[in-house]
């Protein structure tokens, strides 16, 4: 049996009722040919977990392993060659099935299925292993520490086809912005786009977050609590460049508006999240300056293995805001939801499952 976290029943309205964490157990068998047992060594907190906590997330199901984000290494497999070549090596985990490579969305008729928590994908990195397809791995970049890599995948991945696919700004010289910094995919879209060679600057409610962002590359930042607060941003770009090519966003809300003063002609607006509402309007303002929103959901597993390859080649390091050990460890596990329920973070909430060299030595629990 694999031990793992899960959330419990109870009554509650969606958005009203919190469910509790829980310790499961769940049956485990031998690989089949293809599969690879992976004996996960951490663990990463998503916005959708928080969501299933409180019921506002589609296909939630009880008694399946919580979370997307994991790595560890490779401790069994099955027969095939492919498979076997795995065994041993430290990998990170496609965080969805069902999206190969086609650059529109999902090839799959059942649609993308997110790993942790939903009826739709029964897998789960909040364990002490996972068994799946060989396919669905990438070697974990050497320069990241287990913490680190466990950050990447979800968070990468959407930040990732946001700002370097779907944006078509990510250059250099051009000027994007990427709102409230903080959150994973936020930081890690800073990250992508300072990397490739663009202007970057943030909006933040804290002064402090902004300053961090500008330790890791943002030119400069704004806090969107302050009225008038994009045109402050306008002073902050370049003189021969007064405008942005791009914003790179996850809340929604008053963007279009607001995007509407200071995109260029034919901008873009690429949205991953809508946390202010699930409703935007777009506004006349912005059809007369042809600005673009483009919807920008997870990403395939081309995109998955592109975005491996570049941190790889670029040693770009995700931000792990705080962490905990320990699947026994609920209560700090807890502890981290509650980080992000008051988005206390700047970077990733992860939990250490277990150590590598205890796995390497035989013993993976902490």
């Amino acid at each position: 049996m694999v031990k793992a976290i899960s959330i419990r029943k109870i009554d509650g309205k969606p958005g009203q009722v919190y469910y509790p964490l829980e310790h499961i157990t769940i049956p485990s068998s031998p690989p089949q040919s293809n599969e690879v047992i992976i004996t996960i060594t951490a663990a990463a907190l998503n916005h959708r977990d928080l969501f299933l906590r409180q019921h506002l997330y589609p296909g939630l199901k009880f008694g399946v392993p919580l979370l997307a984000d994991g790595t560890g290494i490779v401790t069994s497999t099955g027969s095939s060659a492919t498979a076997k070549s795995w065994l041993g090596k430290r990998v990170l985990i496609n965080p969805g099935s069902g999206w190969d490579s086609d650059p529109d969305g999902p090839e799959a008729p059942t649609g993308y299925a997110i790993l942790g928590g939903t009826r739709m994908n029964p897998l789960g990195t909040l364990g002490e292993s996972v068994t799946i397809d060989a396919s669905e791995v990438e070697v974990a970049p050497e320069h990241l520490s287990s913490l680190e890599a466990a950050a990447l995948p979800l968070t990468g991945l959407t930040a990732w086809r946001a700002t370097m696919v779907k944006s078509g700004n990510a250059k250099a010289g051009r000027n994007i912005l990427v709102t409230g910094i903080g959150g994973g995919v936020a930081i890690m879209a800073l990250l992508f786009a300072v990397a490739a060679g663009a202007n970057v600057y943030v909006t933040s409610g804290s002064e402090a977050k902004i300053q961090r962002a500008k330790s890791m590359g943002a030119k400069g930042g704004v806090s969107y609590k302050e009225k008038g607060w994009e045109k402050k941003l306008l002073d902050l770009l370049p003189k021969d460049r007064k405008y942005l090519d791009a914003i790179i966003d996850g809340a929604g809300g008053d963007v279009v508006e607001k995007g509407s003063k200071l995109l260029k002609a034919g901008g873009v607006i690429s949205i991953y999240g809508m946390t202010t509402s699930p409703k935007m309007p777009f506004l006349m303002s912005a059809v007369l300056k042809n600005i673009e929103v483009r919807g920008s959901t997870m990403g395939s597993r081309k995109e998955f293995k592109d975005m491996v390859k570049f941190i790889s080649d670029t040693k770009l390091k995700p931000i792990v805001s705080r962490h905990v050990s320990g699947l026994n460890n609920l209560e700090g596990i807890d502890s981290l939801f509650e980080d992000m329920k008051e988005a206390k973070q700047f970077g990733k909430l992860v939990i250490e499952v277990a150590k590598e060299s205890d796995i390497k030595a035989g013993k993976s629990k902490l």
